[in-house]
């Protein structure tokens, strides 16, 4: 077996699975077929089928629910990943883990590079950040951590998916406008994974995001712009900038959370996208799915 991917039923894992390069051999298991936190069932698992390269897309993602699940997040995001990665290094395997731009606190005011410290803000953060540094000491830093942020697709619960119904909902909306990332299509992460698993490995972590920033007000507005272009909508909402401290939210999140992806982009040689490019290719997608039903 080529590969093995877990969280095959996530918006990465999904992504993964429709673009398996040519000839490879892979088992991807969603999270209800395969719960990674079975840290002694996982290794069996690895030692009967022995894959070349396992992706850890398996994630506990529900930012705000993580502030009072601390256990779930820590066990899913750390814990298990860390167990993995015993298990792959004791087994010969090549792991990439994923991780993302929560592990920062967002106040560098400037692009975060992978060597930069980190500082979560909340659970989620602070999980994500104990599942690399377990990955990395469990393997000697062998292992290839993909750092991404701001993930959407046209499948899952995401921002783009989220601001569409509401568009059709609501008379009004109003969206914040003073955090700043870099909107990325799962597909284009997904690529980006499976031309790095094609290289000869690179330990260490690794940013990849679309290229390109905007901040949620300016994604919010991009999707109402080519949503209508596609038909999506039948009338314009007004859309209201607002401030963070306007829309509290359980979790904090980092204000400015761009990754500085120069490095990865030169290991794959390819440059990724812009942003706007990316989204108006998931809505088209989003849009014929839809005139299917």
């Amino acid at each position: 077996m080529d590969a093995m991917i877990f969280g095959a039923d996530g918006q990465l894992g999904r992504e993964l699975s429709r673009s398996i390069p040519a000839g490879w051999q892979v088992q991807a298991y969603t999270f209800a077929e395969w719960d990674i936190t079975r840290a002694g069932e996982t290794r069996h698992l690895l030692s009967e089928h022995k894959p070349r390269l396992v992706i850890n897309a398996a994630a506990y993602t529900a930012v705000d629910k993580a502030e009072t699940e601390p256990e779930s997040a820590f066990a899913v995001n750390a814990t298990a990943p860390g167990a993995l990665a015993e298990s792959t290094r004791q087994l010969g395997i090549r792991l990439l883990h994923v991780s993302t731009d929560y592990v920062f606190a967002g106040q560098a005011g400037r692009p975060y590079a992978p060597a930069d410290p980190i500082q979560p803000l909340g659970v989620y953060g602070r999980s994500k950040a104990e599942g690399e540094r377990l990955v990395m000491a469990a393997t000697g830093g062998e292992a290839t951590i993909f750092r991404t942020a701001w993930l959407y697709a046209a499948h899952g619960q995401n921002f783009p998916r989220t601001i569409l119904r509401l568009l059709r909902e609501r008379d009004r909306l109003r969206v914040i406008a003073d955090q700043i990332g870099s909107p990325t299509w799962a597909r284009g992460l997904a690529q980006a994974i499976w031309a790095a698993a094609q290289r000869p490995e690179k330990g260490g972590i690794w940013h990849w995001t679309d290229a390109g920033v905007a901040s949620w007000y300016d994604l919010a507005v991009a999707i109402q712009e080519e949503a209508l272009v596609l038909g999506m909508l039948h009338r314009p909402v007004p859309i209201d900038p607002i401030p963070t401290h306007e829309y509290p939210l359980p979790a904090p999140r980092p204000a400015y959370s761009v990754l500085d992806c120069t490095a990865t982009w030169k290991w794959l040689a390819w440059t990724p996208m812009h942003w706007r490019q990316a989204l108006r290719e998931m809505l088209a997608e989003l849009a014929a799915q839809e005139g299917k039903n």
